[in-house]
């Protein structure tokens, strides 16, 4: 991997990107609200279970048909479909959107509005990027920021986060490798609490959270 190739992905991915992925949680503030996630021990089980059977899983399957499609467009469509509540549908979409929009006006891109695992993707491909180093990083990207929002919600210091995201790696690893082989067939979810998490979400009385 070329070192400017690797420091561009790493721009792309870091939270200092203008996609606002500070501001959605994936459902994790309902979940921490009823009691699901109430400990640094819940929040691994939690965020492992959304890498391996939910968003995380999907998502790096999308990614990857996005960058091996030449027609971006129905994955980007089915991307879109797959959102389980209306929150989730606008993160993706308002988080892809951002990026494509950013990464348009400094590299020039053709890189419509679209899904936001779709959209890096597809940017990925027209950037020369592997593909393989594209899907880590996404992950390990997805589950930082996920930390860094249980960190505003529980007693969760920055060294237990960081912890928890060390002890996450070999689960990021398994899911970004089975990705690049998968097809768009293979995409399903098994993640019912996060589901159902990120509809209440909408309802909550108190939150920070967009999602």
């Amino acid at each position: 991997m070329r070192d400017a190739d690797l420091l561009t992905l790493t721009q792309w991915l870091s939270p200092a990107y203008p996609v606002g992925a500070f501001a959605w949680s994936h459902g994790l503030e309902r979940a921490v609200s009823r009691g699901d996630v109430a400990s640094a021990d819940d929040l691994f089980d939690w965020l492992r279970g959304v890498l391996e059977n939910g968003a995380g899983r999907s998502d790096a399957i999308l990614l990857c048909a996005a960058y091996a499609a030449d027609d971006v467009g129905p994955v980007a469509d089915l991307a879109g479909a797959l959102a389980p509540s209306r929150e989730r549908k606008m993160e993706t979409l308002q988080q892809g959107a951002a990026f494509a929009a950013t990464t348009r006006a400094l590299w020039g891109f053709n890189l419509p509005d679209m899904t936001y695992p779709v959209a890096v993707g597809r940017a990925a491909r027209l950037a020369g990027l592997p593909v393989e180093a594209t899907t880590l990083i996404w992950l390990q990207a997805f589950a930082s920021n996920l930390t860094q929002c249980a960190q505003r919600l529980l007693p969760i210091g920055q060294t237990k986060g960081q912890k928890i995201l060390h002890d996450l790696g070999p689960t990021i690893t398994q899911v970004a490798a089975a990705a690049q082989t998968a097809s768009l067939d293979d995409i399903g979810s098994a993640t019912f609490a996060v589901d159902t998490a990120s509809m209440q979400h909408a309802e909550q009385y108190a939150r920070i959270f967009r999602s």
